[in-house]
């Protein structure tokens, strides 16, 4: 446990990490973080100004995020997830025909494969997601701590225009069904139960979001893992059955979110220290990761790694929705990779990683394929 010096507890062990997710006693709240870590007194309007009266699963307790999340989830069933494989498989392989020689791997298939599975599973036309590739990036900046005045006035911007977009959706979508999540649970709406259009809309919107920016930056971290620890990737080619124990040893290893938070509703013990009610503890998911007391040898790469799952996506309550379509993505295009091409290599031996702290993930990864 450590008080830090803008405000927040920090606790970095995986079992001190994983009770402040689970605990019942620690919650989300609109203007958790911002309150606490450091903002200035306008930042933290501004980021509260995000959060506010968006009726989010991201920012949302029980019990209005039991119900929501009851709502959405029966589309993220493993039964649903391995449903959509197929289609996941014909979009990665779309991608990857386009892919020769030297190639941004960022650009040509980790950042547009998500959005583009993503918007299948939502209903939101093919000629539409693009858009949303600056859009879900510019709102992201939002959940970082040291987003200041420009950030967050761009996630605000972003988020207006994504609300502006799903309403018009959703309004077409009523006038012609479709066979996707969107038409779905405007059907729930329909039917009575309590979800108001303003949940409708922040729904579309998170799922979007959260859907586009762990799965972009598990397929970079992950590629980027693999050709620095030339061995695994050596293993995982020569025995392509593994490609599920190495996509959660990648998520572990250097995994797409690396911080996480929760406010203390009441007096919260760990680790012999007492959390007041009203503070912030802030977990270090990717030191949680590495934590030897969890893992053996934790900072070697092991793609047979079989030890059980690390906090990559989270626990508890807000556990990511999305966990296993992102899992299924990353085997999908981990496999595609290895099968298609016999020479992958680095064309810059420090790509650049984008300059946040919350979502940990590259702006590029220049490779030659052949």
């Amino acid at each position: 446990m450590h008080r830090s010096a803008v405000g927040a507890w920090v606790v970095s062990r995986f079992a001190d990490c994983q009770a402040v997710l689970r605990s019942p006693q620690a919650g989300k709240g609109i203007a958790m973080v911002s309150q606490r870590i450091g903002l200035d007194t306008e930042q933290s309007r501004a980021q509260a100004e995000v959060r506010k009266e968006n009726r989010s699963l991201l920012w949302l307790d029980p019990p209005d995020h039991t119900r929501l999340r009851g709502l959405v989830a029966k589309a993220f069933t493993p039964r649903r997830v391995e449903a959509l494989r197929p289609a996941v498989e014909q979009l990665a392989g779309d991608l990857l025909d386009g892919l020769q020689g030297e190639v941004d791997l960022m650009e040509a298939l980790a950042n547009p494969l998500p959005v583009a599975v993503i918007g299948e599973l939502l209903g939101v036309p093919p000629a539409d997601r693009p858009r949303f590739l600056p859009l879900s990036r510019a709102g992201t900046l939002a959940f970082e701590p040291s987003a200041g005045p420009d950030e967050i006035a761009a996630a605000n911007r972003a988020g207006e225009e994504m609300e502006a977009y799903f309403r018009d959706l959703f309004a077409r979508k009523r006038d012609e069904p479709g066979d996707d999540l969107l038409t779905e649970l405007m059907a729930v709406e329909e039917r009575g139960d309590v979800l108001t259009e303003q949940e409708l809309v922040s729904t579309a919107i998170v799922l979007f979001g959260a859907g586009f920016e762990t799965t972009a930056n598990l397929i970079g971290n992950g590629v980027l893992a693999l050709l620095r620890h030339p061995d695994q990737l050596s293993r995982l080619r020569g025995d392509p059955s593994l490609v599920r124990t190495a996509v959660d040893e990648l998520l572990r290893f250097d995994g797409p979110v690396q911080v996480d938070a929760r406010t203390a509703y009441a007096d919260l013990e760990l680790d012999g220290a007492t959390v007041p009610a009203g503070e912030v503890v802030v977990a270090l998911l990717g030191s949680a990761s590495r934590d030897e007391r969890r893992f053996a040898a934790p900072d070697r790469l092991d793609v047979g790694r079989d030890e059980g799952p690390s906090l990559a996506f989270g626990a508890g309550i807000h556990h990511c929705l999305g966990a296993a379509l992102a899992r299924m993505e990353g085997q999908v295009v981990f496999a595609g990779l290895l099968r298609r091409f016999g020479i992958i290599e680095l064309l810059d031996e420090s790509p650049p990683w984008r300059d946040t702290i919350t979502m940990h993930g590259l702006e590029a990864l220049p490779l030659r394929l052949a």
